[in-house]
Parts: structure tokens; C-alpha cells; sequence
């Protein structure tokens, strides 16, 4: 160990803790909302990298043709709901949020994507693709028991990961994918290299901070989402729409979880499972947060990522075991410090 190895450690677990901070938002966010704890984050993450990578080669992703199939079947259950309140409003806004949106996305990847394209074109197709797909699971998996216990919706989310994982499998295959670096601009700080890859991680990471503090604090909607996570049925009572809450909820973490797939598949080879792993580590960094807070939340994660490049470097046999060691003593901190529950007896 050395000057030049620690700054190259510290370097690399800086650029994966942002991404980590990314992933922990998006967790926060829906289980502030919604009560859901989103163990499909992993997915958007891969379903944002794979499909980034496949426009980057030419191809029309399978993503493209689910998101119009969720699309559907998200429109028709809608439809169900609202069989004895039909209006002409409410069945044009249905089916421009579950049937335009995601057609129209299917036909720009159809017609603008390819290889010839520029990068960032083929980032907006994949945010236009991915994003929908959050806000479609919430209508098909989620909205139907919004009102069940977090057990119930952890259940859930346990069966949507499984069944997105296996349809990444499908639509992509066994085998890893990378994509063209975003820009290959480059600067030299001393003895340490940065690449534009890594630049962009930074500047989009803090960007995207800004513009989630922009929106909780200076939009209606923004506004509204902090309502629904302080008190639920307080924001009903005051007219919050919380079903759209957790639309806007399970949509903006789908956009998040793209644009990090999006920033880490230049970097290494993402495969149809590889983002399980991925959302794991911003889950610790969330849990270490407690599921609340943004500003621990981040801190958290250039912790985590700071941990995992100092274990590769010294134990790397032992790097997954030794993060995610982390979230134990926060566990028993948190255990310890919460206040003690009589069970009722019968």
C-alpha cells in the first residue's frame, strides 16, 4: 500500500458510492411513499444497463416490447377499477399514461436507436423505456394490496424481482453486455487518471441530487410525496392523491435505478442478474439511513463503497461478506435503542 494505491482505492469507492447513493434513494423514497421495500430496484438497474447497451449496438431491446405488454395489462386492470365510473377524461388519461407512453417509446427505439446514434439520445430512449415499468408494476403488483402490511408487500416484491429477473434472462440472455463510455474525456489530478466515465458518474449523481432536492421542496408534487411519506391517511384527508404518490414514487425509482445502470454498464460487464447485487449495496446504505433519512443515506453509501474498494484490495475473496457485514452492528444499534412493545395477550 502506497499514496498513489490509496488514492486509486479511495477513487474507485467514491464512484461506486455515488452510484450506491443513487440506489438508496430510490429506496428510501418508495418505502417513505409506499411502505414497500424495493427489492426490484436490482432489476431496474439491469433493465437500464442491458437496455442502454443494446440501442448503443443497433438492437431494439426486449425491454421496449415489455414495457408496452405492462403497459396493457396496467391499462385494462385500470379499466376494471373504474367500470362503474367511466368517464372520457379519466379513460384518455389512462390510456395515455399506460398505452401512449410506453408506444411511443417502443417506436423511437424502433426508428432513433442504433448504432449511429449518439449517446445521449440513447440514454433518453432507456429512461423512456425503463421509467414506465416502475410506474406499471406499481398498478399491477403493488397498488391492489397498497393498504396490506409491510410483510405482505415484502412477499410482493420478492415475487416481482424473481419474475423480472427471469424475463432479463429472456430478453437478453446469459451473457454480459457493456456499452460505449459516455464521453472520453479525461484529466489528471496528481497521480490519479479520471476518466470521463468517471466524471459523468459525479456530475449526474450530484445533478440528480439537486434536482430531487428541487423537486421535494419546490413542486406541488414534490410537496405531496413528502405528505404522503410524513402521514398517509393525514394526505388523504386533505385531498393527496396517494395512488399517485406511489406512481410518481415507483417511477422516479425506476428512473433512478436506469440512469445507475446506465452510468455503471461502461465500466463492467452487467449480465441479466448482476443487479440484485448492485441494489443489495444501496440497500445497506438505506437501512443504514433508516429508511428516512437522505443526507445518512448518502453518506452511507460512499461509506459502503469506500469499504468494498479497501476489501478488494486486501481480501478480496471476502469483499461481498465484509459489506454487507456493515448493516449488522447498525442493526443491533437500532434493536437496542428502540423502545421495548409488551406483546398482547389473549
Amino acid at each position: 500500500m502506497n499514496t498513489t494505491i490509496l488514492l486509486l482505492l479511495a477513487q474507485d469507492g467514491i464512484t461506486n458510492g455515488a452510484i450506491y447513493a443513487l440506489l438508496g434513494f430510490g429506496l428510501v423514497l418508495v418505502f417513505a411513499v409506499t411502505r414497500v421495500i424495493l427489492i426490484p430496484q436490482g432489476e431496474f438497474i439491469t433493465f437500464g444497463a442491458l437496455t442502454y447497451a443494446a440501442l448503443s449496438s443497433g438492437k431494439l431491446p426486449g425491454t421496449a416490447e415489455l414495457a408496452c405488454a405492462l403497459g396493457f395489462v396496467a391499462f385494462c386492470m385500470e379499466m376494471f377499477s373504474i367500470r362503474h365510473q367511466f368517464t372520457t377524461g379519466r379513460i384518455v388519461r389512462a390510456a395515455a399514461l399506460y398505452i401512449l407512453a410506453s408506444a411511443l417509446a417502443l417506436v423511437l427505439a424502433q426508428f432513433a436507436g442504433g448504432d449511429t446514434s449518439s449517446a445521449t439520445i440513447n440514454i433518453a430512449l432507456s429512461l423512456m423505456i425503463v421509467s414506465p415499468i416502475g410506474l406499471y408494476l406499481y398498478r399491477i403488483a403493488y397498488q391492489p394490496i397498497a393498504h396490506a402490511s409491510v410483510l405482505v408487500l415484502l412477499i410482493a416484491s420478492v415475487g416481482v424481482h424473481l419474475a423480472l429477473q427471469g424475463l432479463a434472462l429472456l430478453f437478453f440472455g446469459a451473457e454480459g453486455m457493456r456499452a460505449p463510455t459516455i464521453t472520453d474525456v479525461a484529466a489528471s489530478i496528481g497521480p490519479l487518471r479520471v476518466t470521463g466515465q468517471t466524471l459523468a458518474v459525479y456530475i449526474i449523481t450530484v445533478s440528480l441530487i439537486v434536482a430531487l432536492w428541487l423537486f421535494f421542496g419546490h413542486t406541488v408534487y414534490g410537496k405531496a410525496l413528502r405528505a404522503t411519506a410524513v402521514n398517509r391517511i393525514g394526505a388523504r384527508l386533505v385531498g393527496i392523491r396517494t395512488v399517485l404518490s406511489g406512481q410518481i414514487a415507483f417511477m422516479l425509482a425506476a428512473g433512478i435505478g436506469a440512469i445507475s445502470g446506465i452510468l455503471i454498464v461502461p465500466m463492467t460487464t452487467i449480465y441479466y442478474d448482476s443487479g440484485f447485487l448492485i441494489g443489495l449495496k444501496g440497500f445497506i446504505a438505506a437501512i443504514v439511513g433508516g429508511l428516512a433519512s437522505y443526507p445518512l443515506t448518502a453518506a452511507a453509501a460512499v461509506a459502503v463503497g469506500v469499504v468494498e474498494a479497501f476489501s478488494s484490495f486486501y481480501a478480496s475473496n471476502f469483499k461481498e461478506v465484509i459489506v454487507f457485514a456493515l448493516i449488522l452492528p447498525v442493526l443491533l444499534a437500532r434493536s437496542l435503542s428502540a423502545p421495548t412493545i409488551e406483546e398482547e395477550k389473549d
